[in-house]
């Protein structure tokens, strides 16, 4: 079956998060190194990194992204499927102020949050497709991580796209059955 839509995640995939955690740190008043230090600790040890800020004492500052933290190749790859054709979605672990940055320039928008379902769960995958009125198997689910995005996507029965970017997207190898890219331009002659 031929791919009909593209589905991102944000963080790390459209969005470069490196401000936005040095703001984070910056609000929680504690060193970006130490932040990025327990956040590096979480990830190797497949904790979450929403536990960084009680085993730093402080209360979890609120997260925001703006226009200057997209990805150099991110907005231009998401006009580029449209104007080719492709049905163009963003939603990721993300709060519900995230799909207002996105909402100007995909055609679906959705977060987590708002929906009340997070990856890796297999629900979240299942209403991507119901969102897009689609099989799994036309939607390809681009992201960061193994363990969030591309493994469920590719169990759901889509197909896995992997970016290789992020700490995330360094740190995991992705299975024999996704396509690994390294930047959005490889999109969508990668996965066609």
């Amino acid at each position: 079956m031929a791919i009909e839509a593209f589905v991102f995640d944000v963080g790390e995939t459209l969005v470069d998060e490196t401000k936005m955690w040095e703001r984070a740190a910056a609000a929680a008043g504690v060193p970006v190194f130490t932040l990025m230090g327990v956040i590096g600790g979480l990830a190797a040890t497949g904790r979450h990194h929403d536990e960084a800020w009680p085993i730093l004492g402080v209360e979890h500052p609120p997260s925001t992204w703006g226009m200057t933290d997209f990805y150099p190749d991110a907005l231009a790859c998401l006009e580029r499927l449209q104007t080719d054709g492709f049905r163009v979605g963003a939603v990721g672990n993300t709060p519900r102020e995230t799909e207002e940055l996105m909402r100007p320039y995909v055609q679906f928008v959705a977060s987590a949050a708002r929906w009340g379902i997070y990856k890796p769960a297999p629900e979240f995958f299942e209403r991507i497709c119901d969102e897009f009125v689609l099989a799994p198997d036309k939607i390809a689910y681009v992201g960061d991580r193994v363990d969030n995005d591309v493994g469920p996507a590719i169990a759901a029965g889509m197909t896995g796209v992997h970016i290789r970017r992020g700490p995330w997207g360094h740190f995991h190898d992705p299975p024999a059955a996704a396509i690994r890219i390294h930047s959005l331009d490889e999109l969508p002659e990668a996965v066609t």
